[in-house]
């Protein structure tokens, strides 16, 4: 799933809670995408909605986009299972042990959707060590040296 449409996100979350909910087999991918619904209970009805697959979530409701935020989550854990960009495993590990795992979570991704706005922004490709460097400041690091 590198460039997956809406309707393919859509359906990956929503199968992958669907399997979660009726203990069938789920496939590694879908375990973590099942762990971090698991993590947001105001996203639970939503995934079982009929409708959702059309429904739209306007930034200007006031709302972030459930799928959004589900999908910056997976990124993320991709992210710290590789160690990419290198040290984000670190820097996160110290978020953790102040901010606990799901707070930390959202620390970074925070950090990471400036990162993108501001690639698109720019029309460029996202900045990695700016990135890196958001997450290390909120954690309390030095930034990287050059």
């Amino acid at each position: 799933m590198f460039n997956p449409t809406r309707e393919q996100v859509r359906e990956f979350f929503i199968e992958a809670w669907r399997k979660n909910q009726a203990q069938e087999v789920l496939t590694a991918l879908e375990t973590v995408a099942a762990g971090i619904v698991l993590e947001h209970p105001e996203y639970h009805s939503l995934l079982i909605d009929p409708n959702v697959m059309e429904r739209a979530f306007p930034p200007e409701d006031g709302q972030i986009n459930p799928f959004l935020h589900l999908s910056l989550h997976l990124a993320i854990e991709e992210q710290l299972s590789i160690d990419q960009p290198p040290g984000i495993r670190t820097a996160f590990e110290a978020l953790r042990r102040t901010r606990g795992r799901h707070n930390a979570m959202h620390d970074v991704l925070e950090c990471l959707g400036e990162t993108m706005f501001k690639a698109m922004r720019d029309k460029g490709s996202p900045d990695g060590a700016a990135y890196l460097d958001s997450i290390r400041r909120r954690a309390g690091m030095p930034p990287v040296a050059d």
